[in-house]
């Protein structure tokens, strides 16, 4: 009776380290594949201009003047190499859309074809900002 009751336990315990693979949760299921027709959308470029280290500089002044918690204060950035440089500066309060922080901005640039741009970019908490929309200043001469 003693071995009986012993193995039920032991059974029973063993039972417990037992487990089942939950899909989404186990660190080996492959990423899921996008099987819809629809593409996702390409980033919105500031200007065809701009190489990688230019717009870098540029993401980074862009986060910087549209910080929600900033002074709300131009932003500019530059890159020696290339000889193109810029400048950011908010052009609203942020307001929250498709739960994301948004922001509307002013961008100004130079180098090799000068602009004045207005914009709005967005960013989901805790990620990068990136712009929504971005198109020449109406009745302003190039900078």
């Amino acid at each position: 009776m003693k071995v009986a009751a012993a193995g039920m336990i032991a059974l029973a315990a063993g039972a417990c380290s037992f487990s089942f693979g939950v899909v989404g949760l186990d660190e080996r299921d492959p990423e899921p594949v996008a099987t819809g027709s629809i593409a996702p959308k390409a980033p919105i470029v500031l200007s065809a201009e701009l190489d990688e280290e230019d717009w870098r500089r540029a993401r980074a002044a862009l986060a910087v003047a549209l910080d929600p918690q900033g002074p709300g204060t131009q932003v500019s950035w530059d890159n020696p190499a290339s000889q193109r440089k810029g400048a950011f500066t908010p052009t609203g309060a942020p307001f929250v859309k498709d739960d994301q922080i948004c922001r509307s901005f002013a961008a100004h640039l130079t180098g090799v074809s000068p602009a004045a741009l207005q914009g709005t970019a967005c960013r989901p908490s805790g990620g990068a900002w990136a712009i929504q929309e971005v198109k020449p200043v109406k009745g302003e001469a190039k900078v």
